[in-house]
Order: C-alpha cells, then structure tokens, then sequence
C-alpha cells in the first residue's frame, strides 16, 4: 500500500520561483496515493499556470475566495474541511508574514486560518533569497509559527535563482514528501533517544584493498527513518555506503570497526534504544601495509595475518547504561544457514533482550527483507515485505517491549 493512500492533501503554492517544483511534489503525491487539491495565490500564477497543476493534479485549481462553483461561496470552509493536511510548498516570506498575524485577503491565507486546528496540520515549506531567509523579521515569524503550531519544514541551501548561493532554497520533493509521510506515522518513539549502526565496515590491507562484505545499509537506514518517523531522536552510525542520509536524522560517518565502536561509545550516554544493524567486519588485518602490496612475479600469496575485531553490540550491551535498564539493546544476526538456532545462540551470547535475524544473501544490497525476531520467549516472523515496511513493524515492535518489559 502506498504511504498517502487515502489521504487528501491540499497543496497551496505562494507566490516565488520555486512554484516550478510544486508540479513534482504534486505528481509525488499523487503517485504516493493521495488525492491533492491545489490553491494558489495570484502571485503563485506568475510562476506556474493553474493549467499545470489541474492537470497534474485532475481537479479544477482554485485561485479565489470568490469562487463560484461553490454552491454556498465558501471554499476556504468546504476545502480546509476536506482536508487531511495543508502543504504551503513554496511558502514565500510575505506569506509566512500574513499567516502569523491572521491576515486573510485572499483564498490561500483564508482557508489557512479557518482550518481546524486539532484535526488539519498546516505544513510550510519556506522559499526566499538567502538574505530574507536570515533576516530577523522571518525567523521571529518563523519561530511564532511554530509556536503556533505550524509544521516549519526547513530549507535547503545551494544556488539560488537570483545568482546568490546560500540558505533559504524550498526543499526539494522527495524531501517535502517524506515530511509529510512522517507527519501521518504513529509516534510510538517520541521522546526517544535512539541509536543506529548500519553499513559495512572497511578494515584496509593497504591503501588500495580490504576487507568488508556486502552489506548494502539499506535495514539500517530504514530503521533510521522509521524510528524518526515514529518520533525519536536519531542518531546514525554508517560505515561506507553510498546512501542518502534520512531527514531528520544526525549521521556519523565511519569505516572500520574501531571507528564505528568509538563513535557509537560516544553517543551511548544519551541513548535510549540502541539497534545494531551494521556488518561488523569480524577481523581486521594485523599490520595493515603502508604502500600497495605489489605481486613480485613468483606466484607467492603474501601472508595475511587477522587479529578479531572488537564486538560493538556485546560492549555496549555490558556497558553501565544497559545494565541499569536504561538502554534497550537489539541486534541483528546476519547468517547462512540455522538462522533461527545461530540468532538464539547470539542472543544468549550477547545477553540483550531482542536478535533481528535474516539470511544475508537474500538480503544485502536488496529492498526488501524477511526477518525473525528472537528473544528468550520464542520466535516470531515478519514476513518478505520492503525494508521499510519492515523497518516501521520493528520500530513498533521494540516501542511496544520497552512500554511492556518482560
């Protein structure tokens, strides 16, 4: 099922540039399976035409409070009823101004300000010169609104439209659309501290070569969006993948093994779930060589001494924080065979309350998953679905054992 499946979402678009990207958002949401009703400003019809967005959309756009194809001339009413959540995406500063102190000349502030509060979130995603975006009238009106309970999406910072380079770009629609999904995920985590390893780790032979695996960090990253959707604080360790960092979520980026364990031991204090997802290299060469090991034409295979690598789950679960109960420790087993047996093994080994287990060839470097959960009262499955899906069950898994503890 897709993430906005009967979901209606009225897009409004204020008047800036930007409005070029609100025909991408609009197809992304409709493609995510929401119905979507745009308004516009009349500014808004300078950048981009109703044209465009009806039939991106396939509904009449609408442009005034004085619509008449409504039958009792009150759209900002029967629209803002209508509606699960208002998406201003781009939200120009004179907009964001108006929404603050409750003007309400035209449809787009209108219905804005006579949505129900309780039952329709309004989301702003800010777009403006770098200059306006750091001036101190739009951050106090930033600020206000927020306060006010309007969802502030943030912005991006690149190249502008003008020539400038800096903060105040709209965020682009694959990130506006993640927001929103997010918006609409239960918040079974808020108030959490959590921590994800994921990835490969890297340990060098030489400065060319090493040795790792194929994981691909596509679980560990999942489950990074999966517990910021559910409305934690996320922490995320990544060993050396080549994938994009969930919104929302702080990344430290590491290679070997080492590096991954001091920067996880760093962020363990303030943790409160800590999830092991990574594929720890399980040794790392002895005496990593300065200089490319070159073959000397005899046919000799130089010598490779491993020494073990240090085991990050099985520290951070003897460490003070999760003796004391205040750091709920899951691993994953990543095996080839007796998956169930080796994740039991695993979890008396490590001594945590919950071992995620999968076969790591039907897994790496794919989209979805199978997975069992193990823990000392039995086993449970999560059938094939995508490594979101997946990632989402598990999160709500690991909130409801730390709301029930065995």
């Amino acid at each position: 099922m897709n993430d906005l499946a009967g979901k209606h979402i009225v897009l409004g678009l204020s008047g800036g540039i930007a409005c070029y990207k609100a025909a991408e958002l609009c197809r992304a949401l409709i493609k995510e399976g929401a119905t979507v009703q745009v308004v516009m400003t009349e500014a808004a019809a300078q950048f981009i035409t109703p044209v465009t967005m009806q039939a991106l959309s396939n509904r009449p756009v609408y442009t005034s409070q004085w619509d008449s194809r409504e039958p009792n001339n009150m759209p900002h009413i029967n629209l803002s009823r209508g509606a699960d959540a208002i998406l201003v995406a781009p939200c120009s500063a004179d907009f964001m101004a108006k929404l603050l102190h409750g003007r309400a000349d035209d449809l787009l502030s209108l219905m804005c300000l006579a949505r129900p509060i309780e039952s329709v979130p309004l989301l702003l995603a800010p777009a403006m010169n770098r200059e306006m975006w750091a001036h101190p009238a739009t951050q106090r009106n930033m600020a206000q609104l927020s306060a006010d309970g309007a969802h502030i999406l943030g912005v991006g910072s690149g190249f502008q439209a003008c020539g400038e380079t800096g903060d105040g770009r709209m965020l682009e629609p694959a990130e506006l659309l993640e927001d929103l999904i997010a918006l609409f995920q239960p918040k079974a985590m808020a108030g959490q501290q959590v921590l994800i390893t994921a990835g490969p780790t890297f340990e060098a032979i030489d400065p060319i070569r090493g040795v790792t695996n194929h994981s691909s960090g596509k679980m560990g990253f999942a489950l990074a969006r999966a517990a910021r959707e559910a409305g934690a604080d996320v922490t995320l360790v990544a060993g050396p993948v080549s994938l994009a960092t969930p919104r929302g979520v702080q990344r430290i980026d590491v290679t070997s093994a080492q590096q991954m364990l001091d920067a996880t031991l760093d962020q363990v204090p303030t943790a409160s779930v800590f999830i092991a997802t990574a594929a720890v290299a399980d040794w790392r060469p002895a005496a990593p060589s300065e200089q490319k090991i070159k073959k000397d034409g005899t046919g000799q295979v130089p010598a490779l001494t491993l020494v073990e690598n240090p085991d990050i789950l099985a520290t951070v679960a003897r460490g003070e924080r999760a003796g004391s109960g205040r750091l709920f420790c899951v691993g994953f087993a990543a095996e080839s065979q007796d998956l169930v047996a080796h994740a039991k093994a695993k979890l008396a080994r490590k001594g945590i309350p919950l071992i995620v287990g999968n076969i790591g060839a039907e897994a790496f470097g794919r989209d979805d998953n199978q997975l069992v959960l193990v823990d000392p009262h039995g086993v449970q499955e999560l059938p094939r679905a995508s490594k979101l899906d997946l990632a989402r069950q598990l999160i709500a898994e690991i909130a409801r054992r730390m709301r029930t503890p065995a």
